[in-house]
């Protein structure tokens, strides 16, 4: 895609809103897309020979065979997702190369997601009332969408926090439940390896951006996959783990909010690109943009092993104070911003002040020359 894209027409040009100062390729969002896609064909390929005959079963482990007719009942449920998660990523190709009202793309997100909901993919723990848990469901995977989208701002970052979220999910799924969720597991460590393969190209200084064909993407497949995955673990009876999903995904959650509160805080459109992000935020606090991401990425890493940590304390007294300590770091953070970006405007109002004195000086020893 970095050799094809010029010729597409996928360059992400410099602008007054971007940090970066020299065109670069967009389209590394189909390499995502590709990358998830072409290993779940070939798996479930394989999985649909070795059950009709055609190739050996022992190339699957054995504690995998069982589960071999479950993962083709629920490959119809699987496409249906990557189709969802596929049009959506030609829609922001499309946006990518010729930009989209932003009214039509968010139309599009519920769309798709009421596909997918008609798909099976709806929140049902906990709703004794099936449409309210289609409205949340449609609301999750929308926010979910947008937030990652709005956290694609710097090199590396909405790659590098997909590839931890997906991690911290997969853990759970696979580790922390009685039984482990191997079909929701599975697509996530998919998304996992798709995510760090774009980072190797994709790490500052950046050679190919995702563009919105990946962030949506991206996006919706973790919206999905939280929802698939039941967090909830009846073995257990702790109902607290419900709350994992938001622990997790605080960062990027915290970052969409806060840029929507900034927005209307200052009377501007709440979809209008600006610099007003997290990552932006901390290069205003004096980090570079290389140290802003990693930062980033601690703060994901934080609250994933406090989403891991939910499911060794008992009860929702550990969960208030697990969600409490999470709280906690996102104010020191949000205090840290605010001092920092009134130190930059307090230096930029003093160097303009300056700049007029001296300005002002200057023209009084040319009028003084002129005498």
């Amino acid at each position: 895609m970095i050799k094809w894209a010029p010729h597409l027409g996928l360059v992400d040009q410099p602008a007054e809103r971007k940090v970066h100062v020299t065109p670069t390729p967009l389209g590394g969002g189909v390499g995502i897309v590709c990358g998830v896609i072409i290993p779940l064909a070939c798996a479930h390929l394989i999985i649909w020979a070795i059950s009709h005959g055609y190739l050996p079963q022992s190339l699957i482990p054995g504690d995998l065979k069982l589960h071999l007719p479950g993962a083709l009942y629920r490959a119809p449920q699987m496409w249906g997702i990557l189709t969802a998660g596929l049009v959506l990523s030609i829609v922001g190709l499309i946006d990518d190369v010729h930009p989209v009202s932003w009214k039509f793309r968010l139309m599009i997100q519920f769309m798709v997601a009421i596909a997918v909901i008609g798909a099976g993919v709806q929140a049902t723990v906990f709703i004794f009332f099936t449409p309210i848990g289609w409205v949340l469901t449609a609301f999750w995977l929308v926010l979910l969408i947008n937030s990652l989208n709005f956290l694609d701002n710097m090199d590396g970052l909405t790659g590098g926090i997909s590839m931890i979220a997906a991690l911290m999910f997969a853990i759970i799924m696979l580790s922390q439940t009685s039984e482990p969720r191997w079909l929701v597991g599975g697509m996530l460590l998919v998304i996992v390896g798709s995510c760090a393969g774009f980072l190797v190209w994709n790490w500052s200084p950046a050679r190919i951006f995702m563009g919105d064909a990946g962030s949506t993407f991206l996006g919706l497949m973790l919206g999905c996959l939280t929802v698939l995955g039941t967090f909830y673990d009846e073995a257990s009876f702790d109902t607290h783990v419900m709350l994992a999903p938001l622990c997790v995904l605080a960062v990027p959650l915290y970052d969409f909010i806060s840029v929507m509160v900034i927005r209307i805080k200052r009377g501007l459109s709440p979809i209008a690109p600006d610099k007003n992000h997290f990552s932006h935020r901390l290069v205003d606090l004096g980090l570079s943009r290389k140290n802003a991401v990693l930062t980033i990425y601690l703060c994901t890493l934080t609250t994933g092993l406090a989403a891991l940590l939910l499911y060794r304390l008992p009860g929702w007294g550990s969960a208030w104070t697990i969600i409490a300590m999470i709280i906690c770091i996102l104010m020191i953070i949000s205090i840290l911003e605010t001092a920092g970006r009134r130190a930059a405007r307090r230096r930029q109002q003093e160097s303009h002040a300056e700049l007029q004195t001296n300005t002002i000086g200057e023209n009084r020893i040319d009028l003084q020359d002129q005498k």
